[in-house]
Parts: structure tokens; sequence; C-alpha cells
């Protein structure tokens, strides 16, 4: 069910529901990608397992950057993987792991 949900709004959003990193820290009220809050910013790379297409990196990606203190996500499907620049302030590694968990997949640190 969640899946469906999940591929009914990547679906309806698709490359042209996303818009630009600018736009998008403009309508968050965020501050500016040179700004001096650049210096918090954390990366983050995790191992996604229940991908089987490329639609579910692309709409992963896609909800990701609508979650408030996402900068930017990164999902590839053939690896497997996501890549996430976060604000620690305004949001957490176990809020990231939520989001992606409430989607149906699951992130796993890269370290085995």
């Amino acid at each position: 069910m969640i899946r469906r949900q999940f591929i009914k709004l990547a679906t309806l959003t698709g490359a042209t529901g996303v818009a630009s990193f600018g736009a998008i820290e403009a309508l968050r009220g965020d501050s500016s990608p040179n700004g001096p809050d650049q210096i918090n910013i954390r990366t983050v790379t995790w191992h996604v397992k229940g991908f089987t297409c490329i639609t579910c990196a692309v709409g992963l990606e896609t909800m990701l950057r609508r979650e408030r203190g996402v900068v930017a996500a990164n999902a590839t499907y053939p690896q497997g993987m996501v890549t996430i620049q976060y604000h620690p302030d305004l949001v957490g590694q176990d809020a990231l792991r939520l989001t992606i968990s409430d989607l149906g997949f699951t992130a796993e640190d890269t370290e085995s």
C-alpha cells in the first residue's frame, strides 16, 4: 500500500515537479546556499534496500528534498545508495531514516 502511494506521488511530481535548489530554499525560508549556515551542513551516505527500479530512486530523492533541513539528496538505483546533505539543527539522521522507512525502503550504514 505504501509503495503504491509512493509510486503514485513520484509519478505525479515527476521531473517537472522538482524545483531548482534556489527555489526550494526560498520557499523553505532557509538561508542562502553560500551563507554562514553552509558550515553546519552534514553529509551521510547509506545503502538503500528495496529499490526495484529507477523510479524508486528518483521518488526517494524527491521526497527527501521536501524534508525541512535537507539541502540535497542523490539516490542511485543500480548501486542502491543515497547521499543526503542536511542541516543537523533542522533534521537528524533518525528522522531521515524514518522518512526512508515510511516510503517502504531500508537505509543501512555503508560500513560493513
